[in-house]
């Protein structure tokens, strides 16, 4: 017993360790450029992939080259059944494995919000600090989706989006939505690591934040400023709804210039900012 004690003790070195959740459409590898600067800075870190995703992520041979883009539009997203639930209950876990070994440092980008909001009511005692990148924080309306018909986006269908589509249009409008200061070649590279499934039930489920738990935590917000999927607006609405619930521990509040897939564009600058929060 001695010895486990002892050996346990070693495990907790102090050091925090970063758990990175990705957004919609996404995977760990998304996470990469940041994880590679936090190594570099001396820090540890894990990237999780969501149900679904990553190694486990669903490519349709419609999807593959040469495309049928027929046959890809009529089929259904095969992850229309993963819930907000199920991505909590997977973190969860992540977060326990690693709280092991000292501190956690919880930080979600985009839709990964939801989720990190999830966890944070669910276990906030094993988290040091969590961190919104750019990301949904539910507070006043119930659901990702509630704010997103805020900004007069009402279809959060669950159909499946290729990325891979050559169509003039579409990489011009997406481009402009998520990566408007990417070069077109860091656009295309952003784009190929897209996943083409994803869940709508994730978007329309009840993520708010409860004063009682997640409320505890402290927390950060990193606003881009360029982001028009997140528009700056909503994020500092989201900052102030926030802090409105839980006055006495506001977020603590960093700004990098650049657009929604800011995390892969600008990983330096995020990476630098989350080891001051370490």
């Amino acid at each position: 017993m001695a010895l486990e004690r002892q050996q346990g003790a070693a495990r907790r070195d102090g050091r925090p360790t970063f758990v990175l959740v990705h957004g919609a459409h996404s995977s760990s590898y998304a996470w990469s450029p940041v994880l590679r600067r936090l190594a570099l800075l001396g820090h540890r870190a894990l990237a999780v992939d969501l149900p679904g995703h990553g190694m486990d992520a669903c490519f349709p041979l419609s999807y593959q080259a040469p495309q049928d883009p027929e046959a890809f539009a009529a089929q259904p997203s095969p992850l229309a059944g993963v819930t907000l639930e199920d991505n909590v209950t997977h973190v969860v876990e992540a977060v326990r494995r690693v709280a092991e070994y000292g501190p956690v440092i919880l930080v979600g980008t985009s839709g990964g919000g939801a989720t990190i909001s999830g966890v944070g009511n669910t276990v906030p005692d094993l988290i040091g600090r969590i961190v919104y990148v750019s990301a949904w924080c539910c507070v006043q309306l119930p659901s990702v989706a509630d704010y997103l018909a805020d900004l007069g986006i009402r279809d959060v269908a669950s159909s499946l989006v290729n990325w891979r589509s050559a169509d003039p249009r579409f990489l011009l409008t997406t481009k402009e939505a998520l990566a408007a200061d990417a070069t077109d070649e860091q656009f295309r590279a952003c784009l190929n690591i897209l996943e083409p499934a994803d869940s709508a039930g994730v978007l329309t489920a009840d993520a708010r934040v409860r004063a009682d738990t997640w409320g505890r935590i402290p927390r950060a917000y990193v606003r881009f400023s360029l982001d028009r999927a997140v528009p700056l607006a909503m994020q500092d609405r989201m900052i102030a709804e926030a802090d409105a619930l839980t006055p006495g521990n506001p977020f603590q509040v960093h700004t990098v210039d650049t657009s929604h897939l800011g995390v892969q564009l600008r990983p330096g600058e995020i990476a630098e900012i989350l080891g001051t929060l370490a």
